[in-house]
């Protein structure tokens, strides 16, 4: 077979001969160029050179391809959209069905209607003045004082002109001073001064000066020892209360017994000695229940009400001598006083019956009469009283057996 270069033209032989000398000549030069960098100790270097540069060449590559291809499928989506067919949606029409309402009930197919108010529910303002009170059958110092917030003592110094110092004395039909705060509630009287009238309630001229109800003022009132306040005035204290006095039930011993003729013909006059006590304490009464009262200071209540009928016996709570026995002018009615002779004395009131009389001795338990209702009472009951001299008067409940 002939040779292939021998059968191509002698130039064009020649030409390729030339290209191969030159492709072999660049890459004697590259090679001497690689020579002589590794021989100057740039070979390594010149190495990560070329392959940053292939592989930075690689990405542009790759990324140019992306790019092409996304712009491509975007402007092919539009002509793609363009070719679908729309569809127009048939809305079905539906027959609406009449109700009749006529045999529905007129509340439904009214609706719900707003009444109109014809008042307006305001709360109640606190009050700056004295109100009354009309006593019912029934009523009592506590209930009424609870009704309208108060404490018993503001009912009891609220109405001293009413009741006195007695809260048995309350009586339906009565007319009580119901105050706007817990206090008391005072009558001017003529020479009277206000650092005085303070002083008694326990509070300053200025609480009384300064209350809106009592409508004064400091200019108004000048001199405290001589201020101008008509006689009559009923003024409000607030926060105000006095003491009892204690002649209601003083203390009698078989020494000072005629000291009680003030509170009536039941007072004794000389007493002379007689049984002493053993300091201990049966029940007056067969009853034990307690009906009105407790033992209650506040309102000047210092026994218990012992429940009962008319006519039941009363027994001596403990030995010793009687210092009164009679009726007393002061509320309790028929009364009975025990001297024990201990330091000790006891009380019995509302009696309908008497049993003993002045000086006599008795034996503890001995009937010394009968329950009543009489004096300042609203029913049959006992009021009973123990007091010592050293304590005073005490709740009765805390000593009997």
């Amino acid at each position: 077979m002939p040779n292939e270069k021998m059968t191509k033209d002698p130039d064009e032989y020649s030409a390729e001969l030339q290209a191969d000398e030159d492709s072999a000549n660049r890459l004697r030069g590259m090679a001497h160029i690689w020579e002589n960098l590794v021989r100057a100790g740039f070979g390594e270097s010149a190495l990560r050179v070329g392959t940053s540069v292939v592989t930075i060449s690689f990405f542009l590559i790759v990324i140019w391809l992306m790019g092409n291809f996304f712009l491509h499928s975007q402007s092919g989506a539009p002509r793609q959209a363009a070719k679908a067919e729309v569809v127009p949606t048939v809305t079905p029409t539906i027959d609406t069905p009449i109700f009749d309402l006529s045999s529905i009930r007129s509340d439904f197919t009214t609706g719900v209607t707003r009444l109109a108010l014809l008042h307006t529910i305001l709360p109640t303002l606190p009050r700056a003045d004295v109100v009354q009170y009309i006593v019912q059958q029934g009523d009592t110092i506590f209930a009424i004082a609870e009704k309208f917030n108060l404490t018993p003592a503001t009912l009891m110094w609220g109405n001293r002109y009413t009741l006195g110092e007695d809260p048995e004395m309350i009586r339906p039909g009565q007319k009580l001073n119901i105050l706007p705060v817990d206090g008391a509630y005072h009558k001017w009287s003529a020479g009277e001064g206000l650092n005085g009238v303070a002083k008694f309630y326990g509070v300053k001229p200025e609480d009384i000066i300064n209350y809106p109800g009592n409508h004064l003022t400091l200019n108004g009132v000048g001199d405290f020892s001589h201020p101008n306040i008509p006689p009559d005035t009923m003024l409000i204290v607030p926060g105000g209360h006095g003491v009892f006095s204690d002649r209601k039930a003083p203390l009698i011993t078989r020494a000072n017994a005629a000291s009680a003729v003030y509170l009536g013909p039941g007072a004794c006059k000389n007493v002379l000695s007689g049984y002493v006590g053993t300091s201990t304490f049966i029940w007056p009464s067969t009853m034990r229940s307690i009906s009105g009262f407790h033992f209650q200071p506040e309102i000047n209540h210092y026994g218990i009400d012992i429940a009962g009928d008319t006519g039941y016996p009363i027994y001596a709570t403990d030995s010793g001598v009687i210092v009164f026995a009679g009726p007393s002018q002061l509320g309790y009615g028929n009364e009975i006083v025990i001297d024990h002779g201990n330091g000790w004395q006891s009380l019995y009131g509302h009696l309908i019956t008497i049993g003993v009389s002045c000086g006599q001795s008795v034996l503890q338990g001995a009937v010394i009469g009968g329950m009543g209702s009489t004096g300042n009472s609203t029913g049959p009951h006992l009021h009973f009283e123990l007091r010592s001299d050293k304590f005073g008067r005490v709740d009765p409940m805390n000593f009997l057996r």
